[in-house]
């Protein structure tokens, strides 16, 4: 058993890395000054290879932590801004998941910005990786405050765009899914709405969660991923548990509207379940793709647009519900 842990782990750590179509790594609105972030310092500048796109570096915690900010050119800043933190897999990176995501053309159309935090490196006697989000399960020895973190990003952000307070979401592939469900148990304050593609919670997650409103929540996951399966594992909790604890949260309907779509000629078939008349109406929702692994899927591969996804659905909630 210990053997087969062991290479779960070396599994997970090789393959949480990001989508495109395969698993792969790389004014008045303003809020008042936060007592502790304003002793954080950050240094922003364009990219070379994207001008629209800045890395913003600061200390944090005594870690050098970094991360982008996607600002449309022609962003509105008559009206608050709607925020979208873009969290990337298990040893990947914030690069990566910016390519592959590719929420740009969205943020452009509907005046919003784009935050792709950077995790910090993970190392264990079992492995080493790139960068990780602190979450519990297969990240347990970690003391990486990543809550803090982005409570700190968000509090950074404030200060020079006039953010929607009441409008900042969180996505995540993988482990970035798992982080946005710690963040929403965890930063409920702050976050309005998540959605995880291939991620899960871990048990210190669901154990601990203790959300302060009605929490929107989007899944998006395929039964052939083996990396974060459907089912579970000891580590991480099954995709219906997860589902099930949001749906009883939110106190939606036991049973979900679905429709199911067929694709007969390609072979597979997508259920997309909805929980409906939720408290402060909002929504729990599971696409599941029956061919799908662990990547981000888009319309050319698997008929399904994760980035369309997520932003349709964020968008239609805010800390107080669903937005008339």
């Amino acid at each position: 058993m210990k053997l087969i842990y062991f290479f779960t782990i070396i599994f997970i750590v090789s393959s949480c890395g990001g989508g495109g179509g395969s698993s792969s790594s790389d004014s008045n609105n303003i809020v008042p000054p936060d007592p502790v972030t304003d002793t954080i310092t950050e240094s922003c500048a364009p990219t070379s290879w994207n001008y629209r796109i800045q890395r913003c570096d600061l200390n944090h915690d005594n870690l050098e932590r970094y991360y982008f900010l996607y600002r449309p050119e022609n962003l509105n800043l008559s009206e608050s801004i709607p925020v979208l933190f873009a969290l990337h897999g298990y040893g990947s990176t914030a690069r990566n998941h910016l390519y592959y995501t590719n929420y740009a053309p969205m943020a452009d159309n509907n005046n919003f910005i784009v935050v792709y935090p950077q995790g910090f490196p993970m190392r264990t006697v079992l492995a080493s990786s790139n960068s990780h989000w602190n979450v519990g399960g297969w990240t347990i020895g970690s003391d990486v405050d990543d809550v803090d973190f982005i409570d700190s990003v968000i509090n950074l952000i404030s200060k020079k765009i006039p953010i929607d307070e009441d409008r900042i979401y969180s996505s995540g592939m993988s482990n970035g899914g798992f982080m946005s469900y710690h963040l929403v148990c965890n930063l409920s304050n702050k976050i309005a709405a998540i959605a995880s593609v291939t991620g899960s919670m871990t048990p210190e997650t669901y154990e601990d969660c203790n959300p302060s409103h009605p929490t929107p929540v989007l899944q998006i996951h395929g039964l052939q991923d083996v990396t974060v399966p459907y089912s579970g594992l000891s580590f991480m909790e099954s995709i219906p548990k997860v589902i099930e604890y949001w749906r009883d949260f939110n106190s939606c309907d036991i049973e979900p509207d679905r429709i199911i779509q067929d694709n007969f000629s390609a072979g597979y078939v997508i259920n997309i379940d909805e929980y409906k008349n939720c408290s402060n109406d909002v929504n729990v929702k599971l696409i599941l793709h029956s061919t799908m692994g662990h990547t981000w899927p888009s319309t050319n591969n698997h008929s399904v647009s994760a980035s369309n996804e997520v932003w349709n659905f964020v968008s239609q909630f805010d800390l107080n519900g669903k937005i008339n």
